[in-house]
């Protein structure tokens, strides 16, 4: 495989160590932290700000994902409809598991919009410490959550689809 190849997909794997590591952290040792401050205006202001910033940092990460990834196929000669007529390539179990890491970065796209440009922002505008801001901030943390676990499903099908399968 050429230069442009590697450099690919060492930008993928830095980008996906990004996005994934950042929301482990997050989930881990940021909320926890944060979780301890008393002052409920102060903790809702840090986790907003502290999310906005992720934001930015994870949509770019996606973005870049998504262009190393395509530029992967190319690569690897995935690209174009004239590979994926073959019967034997689209039954492959590479294929196989390249069809459901697709499906799980739907899914990441998905829980990643709601998280972030739905139940994020309505989190913030609530009145800190209300019972309802509590909820949503509640629905937002699961989600998180949930989005990673789909992150360490990601990591495990490009493995599967790196190693044929």
């Amino acid at each position: 495989m050429s230069f442009a190849y590697h450099l690919t997909v060492t930008v993928h794997v830095l980008a996906a160590m990004l996005w994934l590591g950042g929301m482990i952290f997050f989930a881990v040792v940021g909320a926890p932290v944060l979780r301890g401050i008393e002052d409920e205006r102060f903790r809702a202001e840090l986790f907003e700000a502290l999310g906005v910033a992720f934001r930015r940092v994870g949509w770019s990460c996606i973005v870049i994902l998504v262009v190393t990834g395509i530029g992967q196929l190319h690569f690897r000669g995935w690209w174009g409809m004239d590979v994926w007529r073959s019967e034997t390539f689209r039954h492959s179990p590479a294929v196989r598991a390249f069809m459901w890491k697709m499906i799980a970065v739907a899914v990441m796209i998905v829980i990643s919009s709601v998280h972030d440009f739905v139940l994020g922002p309505k989190a913030g505008r609530l009145p800190a410490g209300s019972a309802e801001a509590r909820k949503v901030r509640g629905h937002a943390a699961w989600l998180a959550r949930l989005n990673a676990l789909v992150g360490v499903v990601l990591v495990y099908l490009a493995v599967r689809v790196a190693r044929g399968g």
